[in-house]
């Protein structure tokens, strides 16, 4: 059967047709290795994958042709081909929550859509879930809820496997058991050259073959590698799949407050006190949040509370249970329920994010310049801004020596901390600039009066970071170094800085 495809880039004036001819060269050659693994425009599994983006941004963007890979060795021989075929640029995706364009797809070259990489499966001892990088977490928690064990993984279940462990990942298990990335015990990654020796030559030289291939990565094998790749998203390798170890796990206790604003105060002073706690309870996982609706001109207070052991009311959330509130409701459930949120409906979406030393005090004036920022600005079609604040407790950073560290660069010896998630959701994507250009002047803005008070930590969480952020290069000189170092190593002619330019690059942060 003959296929004829449309490639449609918006940014090639200067070099469209080059790029073209180049893109459609390698659509044809992975179609020709992979078959209907590969699709083109207008076809059922190119629309599946393009259908199933959470932001309209990435939705926008239309590949040449999309790879939905079904075993680990499609993915090695699509970067064989994509690497050997100048200007054929490509872009990784797992469940496509990231909102910037770009992060997961993109325009003109190849997507390759892991999705059909899920298959999980546990250890005789139950100690290690193997699962493919392109699971969602709602599948996980389903695999494991019949055997009583669960593993560090995203809070909602339509979130990816691949893309908040690469980025570090918050669990409502973080505080006993550290990032989702510190429980990896092995990675199966797609690096894009293995150097192997085959011998000396005539002339006493060493003989090597660069050859992309598939490796395991752990402790013990490849630990530079391993490290680099907790924390350090797609700069490396296409993960196929991810060892995580699992910890003993029944139902929750889970807590929803709603408060109104005018409680704003007591809120955070709770809020406050327990992310300061030199006691963080480590069964602990914590989310409050602003919401403001621009249309309605309307404020809310959302709590949720989930305590990981079935203890209603735990003592740890009583201060923030007893906020006077407009609901406030406690049961016992599994996590497989907890995760099964409803899918948000597609519209344009952006992430920003920052970390603070906790000070109620601060909390409230992030209000009042969020309040001076948002209250007037309302484009068409409105839109809803929900700033969430997050514990960041140093007991949760000490997990991180206990598999190799990671590249993170929080330490627990700063103390605790909170992160804040900036985050919007409005339909009208001509509205698209000025709404990121109102998110950065009110993330600025809390951010000079932070680092004014002393309050500002470097971190920027990558999972929840602005494409105009740098949280690899947060993570500190040392393991920005480090992360540099490993890309050389493992990826010397920068496939994946060059060629998959979406997601926060080594090559963009160290410029700037």
């Amino acid at each position: 059967m003959k296929f004829i495809w449309t490639v449609s880039v918006l940014s090639w004036a200067s070099t469209g047709r080059a790029v073209e001819l180049e893109v459609g060269t390698c659509c044809a050659r992975l179609h020709q290795e992979l078959g209907t693994k590969i699709s083109f425009l207008g076809q059922p599994a190119y629309n599946a994958t393009e259908n199933s983006y959470w932001s309209l941004q990435e939705a926008g963007l239309k590949p040449g042709c999309i790879l939905r890979p079904s075993v680990p060795q499609d993915v090695s021989r699509a970067v064989s081909i994509i690497a050997a075929i100048d200007g054929c640029n490509f872009a990784i995706k797992g469940q496509g929550h990231a909102p910037a364009a770009g992060f997961a797809n993109i325009d003109g070259g190849v997507t390759i859509d892991m999705t059909g990489l899920n298959t999980t499966s546990l250890s005789p001892d139950r100690s290690v879930l193997s699962v493919g990088a392109g699971a969602s977490w709602l599948q996980v928690y389903q695999y494991l809820d019949p055997f009583n064990v669960s593993v560090a993984g995203g809070r909602n279940g339509l979130v990816g496997v691949g893309g908040l462990t690469l980025g570090g990942g918050i669990s409502h298990f973080s505080p006993r058991v550290g990032w989702a990335c510190d429980n990896v015990v092995n990675f199966e990654v797609q690096v894009s050259f293995h150097w192997q020796f085959h011998g000396i030559n005539a002339d006493s030289k060493k003989v090597v073959l660069a050859d992309g291939t598939l490796t395991n990565v752990n402790e013990t094998w490849r630990s530079d590698l391993y490290r680099a790749l907790k924390g350090g998203a797609n700069n490396f390798g296409v993960v196929t799949r991810f060892d995580l170890g699992t910890l003993s796990q029944g139902n929750l206790s889970v807590s929803s407050f709603v408060n109104d604003i005018s409680q704003r105060r007591p809120v955070l002073q709770a809020f406050t006190d327990i992310v300061s706690s030199p006691n963080f309870d480590v069964y602990a996982s914590l989310v409050v949040g602003f919401l403001y609706n621009s249309s309605s001109k309307a404020w809310v207070i959302s709590n949720s509370a989930v305590y990981t052991r079935p203890v209603l009311h735990p003592p740890v959330f009583a201060e923030l249970a007893a906020v006077p509130s407009i609901s406030n409701s406690s049961r016992i459930m599994s996590l497989v329920s907890l995760a099964n949120e409803a899918p948000t409906p597609p519209l344009n979406w952006l992430f920003a994010t920052a970390t603070f030393q906790p000070s109620a005090e601060f909390m409230l004036e992030i209000f009042d310049i969020l309040n001076s920022t948002l209250y007037s600005f309302n484009p068409q079609g409105g839109l809803v801004w929900d700033i969430a604040f997050e514990p960041l407790p140093s007991g949760m950073l000490s997990h991180a020596t206990k598999t190799g560290g990671n590249v993170l660069g929080v330490q627990p010896e700063e103390g605790n901390s909170y992160i804040m998630l900036l985050s919007a959701l409005w339909p009208d994507s001509a509205s698209n600039l000025v709404v990121e250009k109102v998110s950065q002047q009110a993330l600025f803005t809390i951010e000079s009066r932070a680092k004014a008070k002393g309050l500002l930590r470097k971190f920027q969480y990558l999972n929840y970071a602005a494409w105009y952020q740098t949280p690899l290069a947060s993570y500190g000189a040392d393991n920005f170094e480090f992360l540099k170092r490993v890309s050389s190593k493992y990826d010397p002619f920068a496939l994946f800085q060059n060629r998959v330019p979406g997601g926060f690059k080594l090559a963009k942060e160290g410029q700037l």
